[in-house]
């Protein structure tokens, strides 16, 4: 475990694809700090139902975002005593307390790999599903809370993840909260 303030809270946002998942779990581990990364994936599992089906409803209905954002603050605050790593599309927005707030970024082709990788499907398919889920995203979060997710000049640190391995991006977010 590395030498941080084990009350110490890190944000790390960015859109599907640029790996927020992978290095919110690698950093909290590395730090040895609870990972929390509850997402619509999360709530479509819980209610049995499909991540595309969660996804069109949320167009729909503020309950689905609300619910997201809601636990998972809830989780990352429920100690003030204990420190995590919040990974979301919307964390480094969402929890105002956060000590450090990481933005991931990357270039949409390699998010699109990375996600058809993950997910399968071919690059095509998943390029445009992923277009669409990007502005659909960008309306919704506008619309809910005036978060226009295309600005986060406000991070701390803003980490090209296409450009980085997991492993080396985890590297400078533990040197920054070493230093904070």
């Amino acid at each position: 475990m590395d030498d941080v303030r084990k009350n110490i809270k890190i944000a790390i946002s960015g859109k599907s694809g640029c790996g927020n998942t992978t290095v919110t779990t690698l950093t909290a581990e590395r730090l040895g700090l609870r990972s929390i990364n509850f997402t619509f994936r999360n709530l479509a599992a819980e209610k049995n139902m499909h991540l595309e089906d969660v996804l069109r409803l949320a167009e729909l209905d503020d309950y689905w975002d609300r619910e997201v954002d809601r636990r998972q603050i809830e989780a990352a605050l429920s100690d003030k005593d204990v420190g995590c790593v919040l990974g979301s599309r919307l964390a480094i927005w969402m929890l105002k307390e956060a000590d450090l707030k990481v933005y991931l970024k990357a270039k949409t082709d390699v998010r699109v790999r990375r996600l058809t990788q993950r997910d399968g499907g071919d690059f095509d398919t998943v390029a445009a599903f992923t277009k669409k889920r990007d502005a659909h995203d960008h309306e919704r979060y506008l619309h809910l809370y005036g978060i226009d997710n295309d600005d986060y000049s406000f991070a701390g640190l803003v980490i090209d993840s296409g450009e980085h391995t997991p492993d080396e991006i985890v590297d400078e977010i533990t040197a920054r909260a070493r230093a904070l």
